[in-house]
């Protein structure tokens, strides 16, 4: 069964952990993104860890090999749980971000960046493929290098799953109907996200700006598992 992630997208840990005291025990997962992990450091995942909550690092890490080796090692070293780096950066990048993780942890999951949902056709620089087409390449490169998942737009899940069973998908640009869309471009409801196979889904702004924080978590969860409300 599809897992629900929480974007805890904030400027600040006083309002992320207000928003995630609200949440415990609705949702195992959540995530930390560049804005809130650049604004508060490591000690966020730490605060976070104490809620009991599954971290979700999500810094997209691309650079040098040994560069993300050392930093895949050092998020290991956090108690992240699952981290994300950009498959562009090639084989030899992705391979020494795996092994630095995993000479501190074995458990850690290091998921490939295919296309940002934010991207259509034709805006990716230097890319003449398809947006869809772009990621299912890179998701045969992430099981290639031994990735165990990959970040992608819920359309391209069903094909990606069909190619690379084994392979983890990620689905960020999840949208409940009638939500707004903000600034994604591939956005896919809930239901459809998990009967496409996909494995997390992240959920941000309609969760975390709603009324009802608890509520609205609990509504998406409904959607993924199929129920009637």
């Amino acid at each position: 069964m599809a897992e629900l992630i929480t974007a805890l997208d904030f400027p600040n840990a006083q309002a992320a952990l207000a928003m995630a005291e609200r949440l415990k025990g609705t949702v195992p997962w959540v995530k930390v993104g560049l804005e809130l992990f650049t604004a508060e450091g490591p000690e966020i995942i730490f605060k976070l860890k104490d809620l009991q909550y599954k971290i979700f690092l999500d810094c997209k890490f691309y650079d040098i090999p040994n560069t993300c080796k050392g930093a895949a090692a050092s998020a290991a070293r956090l108690g992240t749980d699952l981290m994300t780096i950009h498959l562009s950066g090639g084989e030899r990048m992705c391979r020494a971000a795996i092994d630095g993780a995993r000479e501190v942890r074995e458990d850690v999951k290091l998921f490939g960046v295919t296309a940002l949902t934010s991207f259509a056709d034709g805006e990716m620089p230097g890319v003449a493929m398809g947006v869809s087409e772009f990621a299912a390449y890179l998701a045969g490169k992430a099981a290639e290098w031994g990735l165990a998942g990959i970040v992608c737009s819920g359309f391209e899940v069903s094909g990606i799953k069909a190619a690379y069973p084994d392979l983890m998908c990620l689905c960020p640009g999840i949208r409940p109907a009638g939500s707004e869309a903000g600034d994604q471009r591939r956005i896919m409801t809930p239901s459809s996200a998990v009967k496409g196979g996909a494995d997390y889904l992240v959920v941000g702004r309609p969760i975390t700006k709603a009324g009802d924080p608890k509520e609205a978590a609990r509504r998406i969860l409904c959607e993924m598992e199929g129920c009637s409300r």
